[in-house]
């Protein structure tokens, strides 16, 4: 089979990712279903299988209860154990890896993803998703703990956040002065 190669633009920045006749997986960590929107286009553009990223105990469904264990597993660099990971992860030369930036990083589910498979030799492609400050240190943190993939500039795009939309939603209430 010959290579496919598939052109990811964001802006001006492009990435060329070859699959070597191999099929490519989208590995994908959301919590609240922006960054998996990304993901699925991808899966579904190229035909590649998907894996959910998934902490073995969910994050709580209170955004501000998240933030601040996420804020506390970074600072204590805690990798919370994974539900699942990828049984064939060998057979993939290339990964597009999906996550939200929290914290102006990569979200600790993400370091135990990379800490638990072997993806020395393989392609990752980020698909980042941020509230508006960037992408912070998050392509560090990929280099820092996959040292021995070929990192390639990524997808990024800044989608709807979810605090954004709590804040508003809260404030439309108290104008209608619904209890508490």
């Amino acid at each position: 089979m010959a290579p496919l190669f598939l052109t990811l633009a964001a802006g001006s920045a492009s990435a060329t990712v070859a699959q070597q006749g191999k099929k490519p997986l989208v590995a994908v960590f959301s919590r609240s279903g922006n960054t998996r929107v990304v993901a699925r286009q991808v899966r579904r553009a190229l035909g590649a299988d998907l894996f959910e990223i998934e902490p073995e105990q969910p994050y709580p469904d209170d955004y501000f209860e998240t933030v601040a264990q996420a804020q506390s597993e970074r600072d204590q660099g805690y990798k919370p154990p994974l539900r699942a990971t990828v049984d064939n992860v060998a057979s993939y030369a290339t990964i597009f890896l999906g996550f939200p930036i929290w914290g102006m990083t990569a979200p600790p589910v993400i370091r135990s993803f990379l800490s638990a498979h072997d993806l020395s030799g393989k392609t990752i492609a980020p698909l980042i998703t941020h509230g508006g400050y960037g992408l912070g240190d998050s392509l560090s943190v990929l280099a820092t703990h996959a040292p021995t993939v070929n990192l390639v500039e990524g997808f990024s795009m800044q989608a709807p956040q979810e605090r954004q939309t709590i804040e508003r939603v809260t404030d439309w209430l108290d104008r209608l002065g619904a209890p508490k």
